[in-house]
């Protein structure tokens, strides 16, 4: 028996330990990581798996995968796992673990950003309200996201159990975990940082790298190579306090510029940040994990962004010298209930308490919404995610260059914006024609030479965004854009109000090229596609929802009594609490037999909530978009669904964007069934 004991055991070393050298090396330089020795240039995908059912993690990371996605990251919500003080929850969608193992069974990385901090617009930033309450010996509140021992003590706890759900699942063991981040938008020392690094390799966590936010800057640094930092830019914010459109530095992210970050992001906590390289960060490698795949809406300020707003930004980052793409958020979802609190961050609330989010919705506008529905932005940036699987080895050493100003104004139109990054005679020119909210022109006569090769003169179309190739693969260049690689085909996107021109290494020259689609190839094993095919490109299957018809509802309430419209301790406008939903217009929703679909609500109001059975289940900041929901949520046996919308005000001090209908009043307008 000892002997068959000792035989499984080692057979069982033997397994473990071949699944772990099927995981390839992971390293970085000051350029890039290299999996296997191979440069790369990931695309990241923020989601966090604690604000999705469980029973839809394998779907929704599927869809994260065919979007591009090679390098998923989540939060882990401290709040959200240890609410009451010494008990842990891992069970249904706060099961970490079973999160990992689907990730790994879709061969997606994952990195972990492990707070203690966080923020994600969640009830303190992530940080349980009793840690609030934590005194030293003398009788003093323990400082959140200190050194003090009572604080990093209780850090050591989270982190260990963290890790009986890691454990096993590291990139060492063949499982996904890559990276670690710790803490985030942390201003104070590096010590710190290094102090909550130290308790995670203690504990067992070995991985191929650490991350940290670089921004804003830390008081004094972190031992070079110890952390990565990772930056960050967004269309708009929710957090500024004003109610006017295109607030804040938000434009420069519309700029090529060396300077990595965002002097906009978090304004709300972290003030005025200096546009400027921090010393040091040069030797790392240009990554972000915060570029705005969407933005949520705070009750005051409710931002609308477009698909453009995304995919601008990713190009800009890529032509400014940025080797991973990280989105935040990718996929949105919906917050978990908590048993003391709600857990959307919230004015009241003890920390991070500077702006009133919804209880329920974190759709954030992303590519992915809170159902996972697509929007036009999964598709658009889909196709420049093709292009850094097949040509980011070839993207990722070459140096960014600068040939218009990085310093343009608000809205200036005076000059293309433009980049090229070039190693040897090979080249990728970025194009960004366009800017948020603001009127950008056609560019007439534009001259391009990149490397000794020029481009014939041509009109740069207003809203324009594109790369195009230099020497790349037997194409000397192309007013086309690169999409993708495979089985010896090489696809280009043909550029809407461009000529397509394509000069071949060979001499040949091909002048005013039709689309002829992924059959037909325009020369040798060169095919020019559309863009709605580009977006489109080896998709299994449209992941779009469909019409299905229409829901039946009916109104049973009238308004009421209008609430007074308070401003809260941050110095903007609160929203409104349950008892405020007494006074809503009430209307009941017809339930189909169909419950595996998707509700597309048409509504104008300022607040919406949707109650199944009297719980309430879903909620939306009125700004223009429908209101969503995934029927397939609801309890089996629930029997009534109730829609209550609190009506538009007047003068009310919050910020609607030009989509939203302004007018005092709610309606509903129609409640369409999608498919899911």
């Amino acid at each position: 028996m000892r002997k068959i004991i000792a035989l499984i055991l080692f057979l069982t070393l033997v397994s473990a330990d071949m699944e772990a050298q099927s995981s390839p090396d992971i390293t970085w330089d000051s350029q890039s990581l290299m999996i296997g020795g191979k440069r790369v240039v990931p695309v990241m995908g923020e989601v966090h798996y604690s604000r999705i059912p469980e029973d839809e993690w394998e779907a929704e990371v599927r869809k994260m995968k065919a979007g591009g996605v090679t390098i998923i990251a989540t939060y882990i919500f401290w709040n959200h796992i240890e609410e009451e003080e010494g008990i842990f929850r891992w069970d249904g969608q706060r099961n970490l673990r079973k999160f990992l193992e689907a990730c790994k069974q879709e061969q997606m990385p994952v990195v972990l950003r492990l707070g203690p901090f966080c923020h994600g617009e969640v009830r303190n930033g992530g940080i349980p309200d009793w840690a609030f309450n934590l005194k030293t010996s003398d009788g003093k509140n323990v400082r959140m996201r200190s050194q003090e021992p009572l604080f990093l003590s209780v850090v050591e706890r989270l982190y260990r159990q963290i890790f009986t759900q890691v454990q096993g699942l590291q990139w060492k063991d063949g499982g996904p975990v890559i990276a670690a981040q710790f803490d985030n938008e942390y201003r104070g020392r590096g010590e710190y940082l290094m102090a909550l690094k130290k308790i995670a390799t203690d504990i067992g966590f070995q991985l191929p790298f650490y991350t940290r936010t670089g921004w804003p800057e830390l008081t004094t640094p972190v031992p070079f190579g110890e952390m990565i930092p990772l930056y960050g830019d967004y269309a708009d914010g929710f957090w500024d306090k004003s109610t006017k459109e295109t607030v804040g530095n938000y434009y420069q992210a519309f700029n090529f510029k060396q300077f990595r970050s965002s002097t906009a992001i978090g304004t709300d906590m972290l003030g005025e940040q200096q546009a400027k390289i921090n010393k040091g960060d040069n030797q790392y490698p240009f990554f972000t994990c915060e570029l705005g795949g969407g933005m949520a809406t705070a009750y005051h300020r409710r931002p609308f962004i477009y698909p453009e707003d995304a995919y601008s930004m990713a190009v800009v980052k890529l032509g400014s010298g940025s080797n991973l793409l990280g989105y935040y958020m990718y996929h949105g979802g919906t917050n978990p209930e908590g048993k003391l609190h709600t857990l959307n961050e919230c004015q009241t609330s003890p920390g991070t308490a500077n702006n009133d989010l919804p209880v329920c919705n974190y759709d954030f506008q992303a590519p992915l919404g809170e159902f996972g529905q697509t929007y036009p932005q999964y598709y658009m940036l889909r196709k420049l995610h093709l292009f850094l699987q097949d040509w980011g080895d070839v993207l990722a050493p070459m140096e960014a260059i600068f040939p218009s100003p990085q310093n343009l104004g608000k809205g200036d139109d005076s000059q293309l914006r433009w980049s090229y990054r070039s190693e040897g005679d090979r080249a990728f020119v970025f194009i960004n024609n366009y800017e948020r909210l603001q009127t950008i022109s056609d560019k007439k006569n534009v001259e391009i030479e990149v490397c000794g090769v020029k481009f014939p003169k041509m009109t740069i179309p207003a809203g324009m965004i594109c790369v195009l190739p230099v020497n790349i693969d037997g194409i000397r260049y192309a007013t086309a854009q690169l999409i993708a690689k495979r089985n010896g085909k090489i696809y280009l996107e043909q550029l809407k109000g461009i000529p397509t021109t394509i000069c071949m290494a060979d001499g040949k020259v091909l002048k005013n090229m039709k689309a002829g689609g992924t059959e037909k190839p325009v020369y040798q094993n060169i095919y020019l596609v559309d863009s709605e095919t580009a977006e489109h490109l080896f998709l299994d299957g449209d992941i779009s929802a469909k019409q299905l018809g229409s829901l039946t509802f009916r109104k049973t309430q009238e308004a009421g009594t209008q609430r007074t419209i308070t401003i809260g301790k941050a110095k903007v406008a609160e929203a409104p609490v349950d008892a405020d939903f007494g006074q809503a217009a009430v209307y009941e929703i017809s339930l189909p037999e169909n419950r595996d679909a998707l509700i597309s609500i048409s509504y104008r109001g300022d607040v919406a909530r949707l109650y199944a059975d009297g719980k309430l289940v879903a909620d939306n900041f009125y700004y223009g978009r429908p209101f969503f929901f995934g029927l397939w949520r609801l309890p089996a046996d629930c029997k009534k669904l109730e829609l209550k919308v609190l009506p538009l005000q007047s003068d009310m001090p919050v910020y609607l964007p030009r989509e939203a209908e302004s007018a005092p009043g709610e309606e509903v307008r129609n409640i369409e069934l999608l498919s899911r």
